[in-house]
């Protein structure tokens, strides 16, 4: 009898190897990746108050959720999540006659959760 448990333990090693991609060192680095693109609790809290601060003041032109056809207002889901400065200017001070300046409405820590909440790209 311990023959056959020995034989079926190897016929199912066998099989779950031969269904499991081998590990390589580029999955480790997609895992790290994928662990990256998650927002810590901190992050996501902040990004949790961004999108109610969005839906109130932002949402009208740039879309519910960011979604929009961005023939009118910038389509934020394409803003680039590495120009925060940009981002920062742009809301404080306006842009090119069309977005209005909130930097009068909009405290730094407003802007800081917005922020947080355009980097979810509207996911959140």
């Amino acid at each position: 009898m311990g023959m056959k448990i020995e034989i079926c333990v190897t016929l199912v090693a066998a099989a779950i190897a031969a269904t499991t991609p081998l590990w390589r060192p580029a999955l480790a680095e997609e895992a790290t990746q994928t662990a990256v693109a998650e927002p810590e609790p901190a992050e996501a809290e902040l990004a949790a108050k961004g999108k109610a601060l969005y839906a109130h003041h932002c949402s009208h032109c740039h879309g519910f959720n960011m979604v929009n056809a961005g023939t009118i207002a910038f389509d934020l889901r394409q803003f680039p999540h590495d120009n925060k400065a940009r981002f920062v200017h742009s809301v404080t001070t306006g842009k090119n006659g069309r977005m209005p300046a909130w930097g009068d409405l909009l405290s730094a820590s407003d802007i800081e959760q917005l922020w947080a909440y355009i980097k979810t790209g509207g996911a959140q």
